[in-house]
């Protein structure tokens, strides 16, 4: 069940993409020179984008509700760790690429493709010059 599990080229970043490269913004996909490997990276702009998956980013624990976190993970502890330890290394790979002179911007799937247009606006009111 594990390999269906998309690392990259999910729904949400393809759409993300699609509508990025629509307007006419040319980016690269999952840096391997930075840490994290985003999933678009603007270098001139040095800005990087990560599309979260809500359940494996522990969105419910990022946001402050602890308690819808442990109910969807149903008890499971093995489960809890892995995903807060998913929730810390996100924080620490966004310090790191901060410290390196990166703007960060780390979207939510579900709010991706909710409103695309939304997401499209949000990385490009990051850059300097549009």
């Amino acid at each position: 069940m594990m390999s269906r599990v998309r690392g990259k080229d999910s729904k949400a970043e393809l759409a993300l993409r699609r509508e990025l490269w629509r307007r006419g913004r040319r980016y690269r996909l999952h840096a391997k020179d930075l840490p994290g490997r985003p999933d678009l990276v603007f270098r001139a702009e040095r800005v990087a984008v990560f599309v979260d998956g809500d359940f494996w980013h522990a969105r419910s624990l990022v946001e402050g509700d602890e308690d819808t976190f442990c109910a969807i993970v149903r008890g499971k502890e093995s489960w809890i760790t892995k995903l807060r330890r998913n929730a810390e290394r996100d924080r620490t790979v966004t310090a790191m690429l901060e410290a390196e002179g990166w703007q960060v911007l780390r979207l939510w799937e579900s709010d991706v493709l909710e409103d695309v247009e939304s997401a499209a606006n949000l990385v490009a009111s990051l850059f300097v010059s549009t």
